[in-house]
């Protein structure tokens, strides 16, 4: 196994095998029954390595008032042992994985070829323990209960640097974990802090608590950790293990919660039903009058209403980037569609024009504020852009403006003035042809010029080119361009926000 699974719950087996091999191995198969049951997800049954000759100190060893010391001692397992667990494991279908506590124990994890390592939160910048993890070709899941910012960073940072596949789950380290303390929003938080890093949750509430896990997948985790028993005649559970009855009823939460939240990574597939019933409620496209075959359609000669034609165009069908041209004749209150009309849609136009203009902000190494507006004016029309037209971003415009101007390759601003505004271009990347009443220079990178109110200027540039404007306030009525058909043209300019997502 190379990579983490999606869905992976980890049951957490720690001493629960009581020191006894045929309790552990119940346990296990008991679980089996359980986790078959959902095939949906992935499983991995978890033990805990200790090397107590080493781990405990050795005036200590006999000391059966140190509660984990008592603990350990009675619960103690041969190599042999946790050899048959292991295979008991692979054959009810989990993914072997152990945590360990020491440097020695991780040998055991390399002779038996386990599929993940744990990392448990006391031993999260154990760095001795991190050294040894990353030494295998294994996936790493660490718990951070208790671990500062600081902390997190640093041990984050050594396994990204290390190009290992892990994922930290949020886990608090009281057992049993009383609600109020659970802080499940800090789901959220690695997330935003961590946004390449795999986030689960490591957990220790009720164990008949089947509430906190729908929250925490509704959240994003996707790898979860639990710590499994079995009650008998001889053995007790702990207050934070859950049953295999428990487990189940977990397991169902986590499934439904799946099922409802439903796909996130993409948007959903279209769902017929939904589109079909949407679409009745549309209005539909309409003439308003006799448009005769190869005329334009505008919002002079149609109209909307309801209901809609099963095959017209409708009003989701119309906006800004719409061209409509009669196919054949079209009698007046006749509904408009695919059968008697053209649809063109000039969005894919003003996208590759987007994309044309990071690449030269990219090639001039130009950063620009997120979210700002692409402004696209073609003064002739999409169809002449590249001959005729100009990309503008606004950045600020209050007493004083600032623009970036983006001339493509070989494109040419028409001739225009302006009564209030002044303005001084600084050439920022590429070169740039500018004419002030009709006399012509060329500017480079680093060249300022500025233009008075009054002053008609154009600009073309062969290699494209980016312009840094700075002037007072612009106004929205003060571009007049000497060619009075720039000036009636209403439609000559598109906006595009979101162009900076690729």
């Amino acid at each position: 196994m190379s990579k983490l699974p999606n869905n992976l719950f980890v049951f957490e087996m720690a001493n629960n095998h009581m020191g006894d091999i045929n309790h552990g191995l119940e346990l296990i198969r008991a679980f089996g029954i359980v986790c078959r049951k959902y095939p949906q997800f992935q499983f991995a049954f978890k033990l805990q390595y200790r090397d107590l000759d080493t781990f405990i100190h050795p005036d200590l060893k006999d000391r059966m008032d140190i509660k984990y010391i008592k603990r350990f001692a009675e619960t103690r397992l041969s190599r042999a042992q946790f050899d048959t667990l292991i295979s008991e494991i692979r054959a009810n279908g989990f993914l072997t994985m152990s945590t360990s506590f020491d440097e020695v124990s991780f040998d055991m994890i390399e002779e038996q070829n386990l599929d993940i390592i744990k990392i448990a939160s006391c031993s999260f910048t154990d760095w001795p323990v991190l050294e040894r993890a990353v030494t295998f070709d294994k996936p790493i899941i660490a718990s951070t209960a208790g671990a500062s910012l600081e902390d997190m960073d640093r041990v984050i940072s050594f396994l990204a640097n290390r190009s290992k596949d892990f994922a930290i789950m949020h886990c608090i380290g009281e057992y049993p974990t009383a609600d109020e303390k659970m802080h499940l929003s800090q789901i959220d938080f690695l997330k935003k802090r961590y946004p390449n890093v795999r986030i689960g949750f490591s957990t220790h509430e009720d164990p008949g608590n089947t509430d906190l896990i729908k929250i925490a997948i509704a959240k994003g985790a996707n790898i979860f950790e639990k710590h499994v028993g079995l009650v008998t005649d001889k053995y007790p559970i702990n207050a934070y293990s859950v049953t295999p009855e428990q487990a189940d009823a977990w397991l169902a939460a986590a499934a439904y919660t799946v099922m409802v939240c439903g796909e996130g990574a993409k948007r959903l597939p279209e769902n017929k039903a939904e589109r079909d019933s949407l679409r009745s409620l549309r209005r539909g496209m309409f003439a308003k009058s006799a448009i005769v075959s190869g005329e334009p359609i505008t919002r002079d000669n149609f109209y909307f209403a309801f209901p809609p034609n099963e095959s017209q165009f409708t009003a989701n069908d119309y906006s800004k980037y719409s061209e409509f041209t009669a196919a054949s004749n079209i009698e007046a209150n006749q509904a408009i569609g695919p059968h008697n009309a053209k649809h063109t849609n000039t969005r894919e136009k003003i996208l590759e024009i987007a994309k044309q203009v990071k690449n030269l902000l990219q090639e001039g190494k130009i950063t620009v504020p997120g979210g700002i507006d692409l402004e696209i004016s073609h003064h002739y029309g999409l169809d002449k852009f590249h001959q005729f037209g100009l990309v503008m971003l606004t950045v600020v415009n209050r007493d004083y403006c600032k623009k970036l101007l983006v001339s493509l390759p070989g494109q040419l601003h028409p001739e225009q003035y302006h009564n209030q505004k002044e303005e001084t271009f600084h050439v920022l990347h590429g070169e740039l042809e500018l004419k002030l009443d009709g006399k012509s220079q060329i500017l480079k990178p680093g060249d300022v010029v500025t233009v008075m109110p009054g002053v008609r200027h154009a600009f073309k540039s062969e290699t494209g080119a980016v312009v840094e404007e700075i002037s007072s306030t612009h106004f929205k009525n003060d571009s007049f361009y000497t060619d009075e058909t720039i000036n009636l043209n209403t439609n000559r300019k598109s906006l595009l926000t979101y162009w900076m997502v690729d």
